[in-house]
């Protein structure tokens, strides 16, 4: 799978997780059948624009930990991320060490590999 093919396999598993619900960057991976390439997903998803057509709900997309991932100092795509998840009605709690995080147990979406 090329590059342009890798990112349209994310793009269009990731518009297939419903609202009010999240997953992992890893199980995206997984689920297009590239299981060690859960930082590609990121990647990926740093490529989107708000002209993608049809959009991307990247945001239901966040750590295997639960959290959401920091988008470096001084920058505000973890809160728009928490922004957008609390919008449509998922819960986001804020951690001891100041980090954002979902409860898997409650938002997550983890359909089996190919069931999709």
């Amino acid at each position: 799978m090329d590059g342009a093919e890798f990112h349209a396999a994310v793009y269009d598993t990731v518009r297939l997780i419903p609202p009010q619900k999240v997953t992992s960057y890893g199980h995206i991976a997984k689920l297009i059948g590239m299981p060690n390439r859960s930082r590609h997903v990121g990647q990926a998803l740093k490529f989107l624009t708000a002209e993608t057509t049809p959009p991307v709900p990247w945001y239901r997309v966040i750590s295997s930990s639960g959290t959401i991932s920091s988008r470096g100092p001084g920058t505000t795509g973890a809160q728009n991320q928490s922004n957008e998840l609390e919008a449509e009605g998922v819960e986001v709690t804020v951690g001891r060490t100041g980090e954002m995080k979902v409860d898997f147990s409650v938002y997550g979406w983890f359909p089996e590999p190919g069931s999709i």
